[in-house]
């Protein structure tokens, strides 16, 4: 466990930016990112000239003014100069940073069930090829001129860095290590066995659960992935089960869906046995060698038949900011999510399904809040504002806390509300989206953990390191398009 906040600065390909709320939608080594538009540039250059009026203004310069609170309050601002009002902000927020404590009050609970971190001492054979296989091909297509030199070294995607951006430097309470796919389950970017390693040594060196991790499952090895899922439960005490229907193992030649019952009911079977029943899918961002795979509506009829079982859908199937068609979406159709809602209204009853945000938030909320509003809204109407649980997809998008405020300020207006029958986005509901409706999944006790937190070691590096003076990096480990 690091005892100072300060880490090596030598990921030199990712994004760095003076603003706190990233103006480029960022990849996370799953999808190519959209070159910046034409709103974000102008959110871009309007932040640049207030933070130098204003840093002037506080008698500082203008990059420690965009690191404090009112710099990011600064950054909503602008954003709804530029894309209308969004976010709850006022303006004295930016001018004095205090007056952002006075309207914030006590932090919600706050655990993200989608993180990430890369070992570099940890080497799998062929993990580097296949995680940066989408970085090669950017930089092959020309899409970022800076990527012609980048040599895929990712030391700071470690852990030790990956505690300062998700604890430090945010409100995250909790977080969940899960990992993108490899060649095999034990082949992964981060194997089950690092993952839980790293969540023990976290939870043993805090003196307190900040950490849990997950499994990965492949279920097209057939017996093969049976048997390492009884070693990941008996071994490693995986906390639940990561699965890409659209990433298959080598040497089959495309996904799998959850509703094969020859394929998929093997391994969700085993999971009921086993008692580790949250099953966690990635849908949506396309990933392996045929998109289709990565559609939602395969959820249904598995949830139907395990309803013993809870299922994640990670991204919440969005087919990705890439990919949208702007003048429907702007009217409410947004790819995959929106076809997806609409089969999960046909069957009320189902109650095991849950919508993450991982990366769908982290994209829509910069470069359209209008198609974000709407996500939330037919999210929330389908599935109700306990089936909506956070994640961030961090480390990639650098610190979590810009998603936190974004989150924490982000409306859907009330002409919306009106016309599409829309629920309001109130404290309560980000409280339970927050991280109440996480903890209900894994078990957790909210309160007695907001007793614990406080004086676990953890806490005192953060006491220690914001006395000292926080220092955001304003930096993402992923790769934007130029």
């Amino acid at each position: 466990m690091p005892t100072s906040h300060h880490t090596p600065n030598r990921f030199k390909k990712g994004f760095t930016s003076e603003s706190p709320v990233p103006t480029h939608i960022i990849s996370n080594e799953e999808y190519l990112p959209p070159p910046q538009s034409a709103k974000q540039a102008q959110v871009e250059g309007l932040i640049h000239r207030a933070s130098e009026r204003l840093s002037s203004r506080l008698g500082m310069n203008r990059r420690d003014f965009l690191k404090t609170t009112g710099g990011m309050a600064l950054a909503f601002l602008t954003m709804n100069q530029v894309f209308g009002k969004f976010f709850d902000v006022l303006e004295v927020e930016a001018a004095e940073p205090q007056a952002i404590q006075e309207r914030k009050g006590k932090p919600p609970f706050i655990f993200d069930v989608q993180t990430h971190y890369v070992s570099s001492s940890f080497p799998q054979p062929g993990w580097k090829e296949g995680l940066l296989g989408l970085r090669r091909r950017a930089r092959e297509m020309g899409l970022n001129p800076k990527l012609a030199g980048d040599t895929g070294t990712m030391a700071d995607l470690s852990w030790e860095n990956y505690i300062k951006e998700v604890f430090l430097d945010s409100d995250t309470s909790l977080g969940l290590i899960s990992t993108p796919p490899g060649p095999y389950p034990w082949e992964a970017v981060v194997p089950p066995k690092e993952m839980t390693h790293i969540r023990d040594e976290i939870n043993r060196l805090t003196a307190s659960q900040r950490m849990l991790a997950h499994g990965l499952v492949m279920p097209q090895l057939g017996k093969v992935d049976l048997d390492y899922m009884d070693q990941q439960t008996e071994t490693f005490n995986v906390d639940a089960w990561k699965c890409y229907t659209g990433s298959p193992p080598k040497g089959f030649p495309h996904g799998w869906w959850l509703s094969d019952e020859k394929i998929a009911y093997p391994m969700l079977e085993k999971a009921q046995a086993l008692g580790i029943t949250n099953i966690c899918v990635h849908k949506g961002l396309p990933l392996g060698p045929v998109a289709d795979y990565n559609h939602p509506r395969d959820i249904l009829k598995a949830a139907a038949d395990f309803p013993k079982l809870d299922f994640l859908i990670y991204h919440s199937g969005f087919l990705g900011t890439s990919r949208l068609n702007l003048e429907k979406a702007k009217q409410g159709e947004v790819p995959w999510t929106t076809e997806f809602c609409e089969l999960k209204k046909k069957q009320p009853k189902l109650t095991n399904i849950y919508m993450e945000l991982g990366s769908t938030f982290g994209q829509l909320v910069i470069t359209e809040p209008l198609v974000c509003a709407h996500l939330f809204g037919q999210i929330l109407s389908a599935f109700g504002d306990d089936h909506l649980i956070w994640g961030t997809d961090s480390i990639w998008y650098g610190t979590p806390q810009w998603q936190i405020e974004a989150f924490r300020r982000f409306q859907i207006p009330e002409e919306l509300q009106a016309k599409y029958r829309y629920p309001a986005l109130t404290k309560n509901l980000k409280a339970k989206v927050f991280g109440l409706n996480a903890a209900k999944l894994f078990r957790v006790d909210v309160d007695a953990k907001r007793k614990d937190l406080p004086k676990d070691y953890l806490s005192h590096i953060k006491m220690a390191y914001l006395e000292e003076g926080p220092s955001p990096s304003h930096h993402a480990y992923g790769w934007v398009t130029k």
